[in-house]
């Protein structure tokens, strides 16, 4: 092995040292910043750290790929530290959608995952695990283990005999009285609402029980369970002990999930690309449908850290080569407008010189003012800009700029095909930017901690 490339390595096994013994995800680089390879751990430092011990077989383990990305390829380690293994899981399935790493073959998928599902509009809701949730409903997960969740489902029906059916049951149907219930009635694992078993007053309080359950975690039916389960031991019930212990376990496998709002699946909130650009298009008086979205969105933490994503959405899907990272050169303050001038300059710029291909719609998360910010970082530019629009959060109205006015505000129908596209491109470039904020934050906490030891400089690169 060439001298260089083996001085590269001791300084990787240095660095190295350097890393928490807690779980987190970890990102392989090249020489230009590039990831390479993104992986979770439960142990940050002792999981790297076997990808460069001089016994490790990484032919045999790994396979040739990643044995030749550790010789050759490998020039920087950066990571994110985790509270759980589960959030390490979903941390690294969201790196991968998004950076597509080149070594990260077999988890480039569209793999997502389930989550647990109570259509709250529903006159008796329903509940059910689902890959693709419903706007509007409650939502729990997304759960790390499909396996886990589908086993703690019948213990939750077992408590709180909510139904789990796909009929339409309507509070004001007389013909649910002649109705016969299902199985799960008899066994007493569901009130039969289907049936007129139970009123609509009665069914919401069973679900209000079960929504107070999954929120504070399952305490007090775990300590239940198992002083039942202790109970059957001293019986001698050991059949009854092993049930309870199995249900034990189906249990804990329901706190192996992530946050709804931290660990976003935007792949799965579905929303028919055809009808939403073609509403889109009537609404912004295009003469044809867009095909393209970029969505523009900052993130810091009073004013520091502060840092700009885009989103690309083409025929009104993510398309994730298309999305960019910024960090905030121009000024260190607490400025929205400003920094969404700068993102806006340094993405289009290169388009205005025939370099890229501008949009056909730019979306901006923010009002009037965000808008007018966009709009003037193309003073700089020798070109007309595309069209801009802007979506404030507050109340979803929509702002659009043309010949440099702001029109607007534009109320949508909270249903509006339009609406719910744009919402989905401002609240993933919302996700982009705030998974960014928070890798320059632990950079930034990390090298204010260890800046005098190192006694070097930092190595690290933006991601992405």
């Amino acid at each position: 092995m060439p001298s260089d490339r083996t001085a590269t390595l001791n300084a990787l096994r240095q660095r190295i040292a350097e890393m928490p013994a807690t779980p987190g995800v970890y990102l392989f680089k090249d020489a230009s910043g590039v990831v390479l390879y993104v992986g979770k751990a439960k142990t940050l430092r002792g999981r790297v750290a076997s990808y460069f011990q001089p016994a490790a077989d990484l032919r045999t383990t790994r396979g040739p790929d990643i044995a030749r990305m550790i010789e050759q390829l490998v020039e920087e380690i950066d990571w994110l530290e985790c509270e759980s293994e589960v959030d390490a899981l979903l941390r690294e399935s969201r790196l991968i959608k998004d950076i597509q790493p080149r070594f990260n073959k077999r988890e480039r998928d569209e793999k997502t995952f389930p989550y647990l599902q109570i259509n709250s509009r529903e006159d008796f809701p329903r509940v059910c695990i689902t890959r693709e949730p419903k706007r509007g409903a409650k939502l729990y997960g997304p759960f790390a283990s499909p396996k886990d969740l589908r086993a703690a489902l019948p213990l939750l029906q077992r408590v709180f005999r909510f139904r789990t059916c796909t009929l339409e049951i309507s509070e004001g149907d007389d013909a649910r009285r002649h109705f016969r219930p299902c199985i799960l009635w008899n066994i007493k694992q569901c009130t039969a609402p289907c049936g007129a078993r139970v009123s609509q007053e009665a069914y919401a309080r069973q679900i209000d029980h079960l929504r107070r359950f999954l929120e504070s975690k399952g305490t007090e039916l775990r300590k239940e369970l198992t002083a039942e389960m202790a109970a059957a031991s001293n019986e001698l019930n050991f059949e009854r002990a092993a049930e309870l212990r199995d249900e034990l376990r189906a249990l804990e496998g329901l706190q192996k999930r992530g946050l709804v709002q931290e660990h976003v699946q935007p792949e799965v909130f579905y929303v028919d690309p055809a009808e939403g650009l073609a509403k889109l298009g009537e609404v912004l008086g295009m003469p044809a449908p867009p095909r393209t979205i970029e969505g523009v969105d900052i993130a810091h933490l009073a004013g520091r850290e502060t840092c700009g994503a885009l989103v690309s959405f083409i025929d009104g899907k993510p398309f994730k080569s298309g999305y960019r990272r910024y960090k905030i050169q121009s000024h260190d303050r607490n400025d929205d407008y400003q920094s969404i001038r700068e993102v806006v300059w340094r993405r289009y710029k290169l388009a205005g010189m025939h370099e890229e291909l501008f949009p056909d719609v730019i979306l901006v998360d923010g009002g009037k003012g965000q808008l007018a910010a966009a709009w003037a970082a193309f003073d700089g530019l020798e070109t007309t800009p595309p069209m801009l629009a802007s979506l404030a959060k507050r109340d979803e109205e929509l702002f659009v700029m043309r010949a440099g006015a702001v029109e607007g505000p534009v109320k949508l129908a909270r249903r509006n095909p339009a609406l719910r596209l744009l919402q989905s491109v401002r609240d993933e470039a919302h996700r982009f930017a705030q998974s960014y904020h928070h890798i320059l934050r632990r950079k930034a906490t990390m090298g204010e901690g260890n800046a005098k030891r190192r006694g070097r400089k930092d190595r690290n690169r933006d991601i992405g």
